[in-house]
């Protein structure tokens, strides 16, 4: 094995580590809210207060963790870091608003998001932003990047940071899948001990459909283990030189399973036989296929994933990382929907 393989094996060993905790742990009733601000006094003594939620814990980690991998990639090559700071800059700059405007847009509520919408609107825009930075913008940003190579970096990035990031909704308990008591036998029988049980009456499964307390397919799971195995595979294949696979197996994997797993689950998208995100998964497989006829595929350019894990020690990253997740946990993790009274009073024994 060389080195490359061996680093995404510690990766894939570590991420084994937290989806068997995340798995057993999130679910439960404790594990939704992490803090309680007070902001308005409302009586003596008791104040309404806002929820910070674990949500926005997992999401603010799993955006991290997407814009880490995407660095480390294409610096493994290695690319330009203006090119790959604008890069990213722009990807989030069009994702994190697309997350929640795309949500109100097909679901009608202002206070949630959708990483299906955010996705969609990156595949859709992403490549022709690419183009334009290296076509008029590449001698400010350090060179050129091929927008396969680009866009196979994203794709890899995305799958492995929405893996990890469906630990958010197991913490919250949205997008939950089908009762078991509802779906095939067959299916009930494949996850008659690999079920999920959520508790808490705040949580989306409880107050949505009262599903509290009752086994349900682990749809968040299996996305976790699909999204991160295929940006495991697509990273092995990209430090390799493939890019046009990598992009095209992550995009295939990840869009697909949106597309069959909506059959799966239980929270509400829509009236008609096929929702809107499922519309926009199979335009997105089909999109990356225009894609690779529109866009020269680049010459084989293997890369080293240490030179690119070395490049993340620079002060400039090491900010602009933590700027974001404090920035994507503020964002995310506010909760709208649940609140709190807080009561504050002397410990007079300690007095």
């Amino acid at each position: 094995m060389d080195t490359n393989g061996f680093v995404l094996l510690i990766l894939a060993l570590v991420l084994a580590v937290l989806f068997l905790w995340g798995f057993r742990t999130l679910p439960k009733e404790g594990w939704q809210v992490m803090a309680c601000i007070p902001r308005e006094s409302r009586d003596e003594g008791v104040w309404r207060g806002l929820n910070l939620t674990y949500y926005g814990f997992f999401n603010a980690t799993a955006y991290v963790m997407a814009v880490l991998f995407l660095i480390v990639l294409l610096m493994s090559l290695p690319a330009s870091p203006a090119f790959i700071f604008m890069l990213a800059a722009c990807g989030l700059g069009i994702c994190i608003p697309a997350s929640k405007l795309v949500a109100r847009w097909v679901e009608g509520k202002a206070h949630t998001f959708t990483v299906g919408g955010a996705s969609f609107a990156g595949i859709l825009l992403l490549p022709w932003v690419i183009w334009l930075l290296d076509t008029w913008f590449w001698r400010f940003l350090g060179g050129h990047l091929p927008i396969v190579t680009a866009m196979a970096a994203i794709a890899i990035s995305y799958s492995l940071g929405e893996g990890i990031g469906r630990l958010a909704c197991i913490s919250f308990g949205c997008c939950y899948g089908k009762p078991l008591s509802d779906v095939h036998p067959l299916l009930k029988k494949i996850f008659a001990k690999r079920h999920f049980v959520f508790s808490g009456k705040t949580k989306k499964i409880a107050y949505a459909h009262n599903l509290d307390g009752e086994p349900v397919i682990p749809i968040q799971a299996l996305t976790s283990f699909l999204y991160t195995t295929s940006a495991l595979l697509g990273a092995y294949l990209f430090l390799h030189g493939y890019h046009a696979a990598a992009f095209l197996i992550c995009i295939a994997v990840t869009q697909l399973w949106r597309l069959l797993s909506e059959f799966l689950r239980a929270d509400y998208r829509g009236n008609r036989i096929f929702s809107a995100y499922q519309v926009m998964a199979v335009s997105s497989v089909a999109y990356a296929v225009f894609l690779m006829l529109v866009f020269p595929v680049p010459e084989v350019q293997k890369g080293d994933i240490i030179q690119g894990l070395l490049a993340l020690w620079h002060p400039a990253v090491i900010l602009f990382l933590q700027a974001l997740w404090v920035a994507i946990f503020l964002y995310t993790g506010r909760s709208h929907v649940t609140a709190c009274d807080i009561s504050l009073c002397v410990v007079k024994d300690k007095i």
